[in-house]
């Protein structure tokens, strides 16, 4: 059910959405005045047939993750939130802890553990097995960036799982329909919005992401582009290919909105607010435990083993570990700052949107989620340009840098807000204004309150995402200011894992309590049980 066209919305609120995205626009203007001002050299430099090959690669990576990370999230978040699983609540904050770990960090476990000379190999050698098969190109890639990004469909799809109306399920089941029918028939294109937010929050990731395919050698736009501005330092050419990314962003952007604009969007009867039965899994029912904690052990105990190992070796063979506390501090800060700021920042973009739906607002909306497909180097190198002509004091500050991560994670903000104001029913709106109170009285006491767990889980994930952005916050620094993702970037360039391991440990260490404090509040707000 769509929300009708509502009356003019507020010059206020209009102003302010379009500051947001203003601001949030910046760096594509740079990389068009760059692409713009390319000569002859610079696009001879960017040819059509490797450029049509990095796209085709490139596209092949993001629909083969989304795919992945949709049907797994999916089905792991109604095994927890639907059915009688074994421990629920304890799979379902393991199986959004992986959040915490980098995709880079990822890789490179991945690697040590599963690829040629890996863990795995050394300890497969007494029975004969010389090499592993290669984990390099696509199928690294694609279990990497899986592992990095599965857990954003497994939130929202659980969220989105406990607004679907229980009465229409009910009514299904009462047709003779058996679960797996109902599932397919009436939850699933419930659930679809929210699974499309889920789905563009993934294919940006791995737009964007530079860490993984770098370290599982796969070429994408996002690698050829940090090649040009660090190899052959030639900042035009690199602008062409990201104004390419970014078109391809709005290709992902402009699906997503197709796939929005279907489906019911809120609770519609009085049974919705009712808990929903468990589905009993029967003789399946610890198969599906298994699979469950085999995802939390490839996703989650794996990593943290493998760092655990280094960690441990490099203690034996050197120096204790020491622990960047100061690093986790600067991380925890900026982290929380952007998580506030994107916040503020995506309120009134979500409101007017949703609010008063129309092609304008629309536009402003969809066009607030292209430049996250920037890669984080052409962010930071467009901020540094305007910072050193225009930003006076700003260069080289705190706030420059949380103004970098806002931009690269506010469709991250957006998309579960806006997911969570697509579920609040508009008739509650009116109601409370024929009780006779204001539109920014209901917008305070009723529209943000039960939106408020979309916006939390939001805050939740910009502040778990810059605590693992790199080349930003590598280029847009202050002086003797070190994060944690600065300190395991630094040691892994070298090779020297073991000192590196300590670094990406105390990052999930810290991260991990953000995440538990969601996925415990998903799971109370879901009704499941310890």
């Amino acid at each position: 059910m769509r929300r009708k066209r509502g009356r003019r919305p507020p010059l206020l609120l209009w102003a302010l959405a379009s500051a947001a995205v203003g601001a949030a626009l910046l760096p594509l203007g740079y990389l068009v005045l760059r692409g713009l001002g390319a000569d002859d050299e610079a696009r001879a430099a960017v040819g059509v047939r490797p450029t049509a090959e990095l796209v085709l690669d490139t596209v092949f990576l993001v629909t083969g993750v989304v795919a992945l990370t949709l049907v797994l999230g999916t089905v792991l978040a109604w095994l927890v939130v639907r059915s009688d699983l074994p421990m629920r609540r304890l799979l379902g904050v393991a199986l959004t802890l992986p959040l915490v770990i980098p995709s880079y960090v990822g890789a490179l476990v991945l690697l040590g553990a599963l690829g040629p000379k890996g863990l795995l190999q050394q300890a497969l050698e007494p029975l004969g097995v010389d090499r592993l098969p290669d984990l390099y190109g696509y199928e690294g890639a694609l279990l990497a960036l899986t592992l990095s990004t599965y857990p954003y469909v497994f939130l929202i799809a659980a969220s989105a799982l406990r607004s679907v109306d229980v009465s229409t399920e009910e009514a299904a089941r009462s047709l003779g329909r058996g679960p797996l029918r109902v599932f397919l028939t009436v939850t699933l294109p419930a659930v679809r919005p929210a699974l499309g937010a889920a789905g563009l929050l993934v294919a940006l990731y791995v737009l964007a992401d530079f860490g993984a395919v770098s370290l599982m050698q796969y070429p994408t736009l996002t690698r050829a582009v940090y090649l040009q501005y660090e190899s052959l330092l030639d900042r035009n050419a690199a602008a062409i290919l990201a104004l390419i990314l970014v078109a391809l962003a709005a290709v992902v952007v402009w699906l997503e909105g197709r796939i929005r604009n279907r489906g019911v969007r809120y609770r519609s009867s009085p049974g919705a607010g009712r808990r929903a039965s468990r589905i009993p899994l029967g003789r399946w029912r610890w198969a599906a435990f298994t699979g469950c904690a085999t995802v939390a052990l490839l996703f989650l105990a794996l990593p943290l083993g493998v760092l655990g190992w280094w960690a441990a070796e490099g203690t034996a063979t050197g120096p204790p570990f020491r622990l960047a506390w100061s690093a986790a501090i600067d991380s925890t800060v900026a982290s929380a700052a952007a998580a506030g700021c994107a916040v503020v920042a995506v309120v009134p973009i979500a409101l007017l949107a949703w609010r008063h739906p129309s092609r304008p607002s629309r536009l402003l909306e969809r066009i607030a989620y292209v430049p996250n497909a920037v890669p984080g180097i052409a962010v930071a190198l467009s901020l540094v340009f305007f910072g050193a002509r225009y930003g006076g004091f700003l260069y080289q500050s705190l706030s420059l840098l949380v103004f970098a991560y806002v931009v690269r994670f506010l469709p991250q903000a957006l998309a579960t807000t806006r997911s969570a104001l697509d579920l609040v029913d508009p008739r509650l709106e009116d109601a409370s204004r024929s009780l006779g109170r204001s539109s920014r009285r209901t917008l305070l006491r009723v529209v943000l309150p039960l939106a408020r767990p979309g916006v939390l889980a939001g805050a939740a994930l910009v502040f778990l995402s810059t605590m693992k952005e790199l080349p930003a916050t590598l280029l847009l620094r202050p002086i003797g200011f070190d994060t944690l993702a600065t300190e395991i970037w630094t040691d892994t360039s070298i090779g020297a894992y073991a000192d590196a391991a300590p670094s990406a440990l105390l990052l999930i260490l810290v991260s991990a309590p953000f995440v538990y404090a969601l996925s415990a509040r998903r799971a109370w707000e879901l009704g499941i049980p310890d």
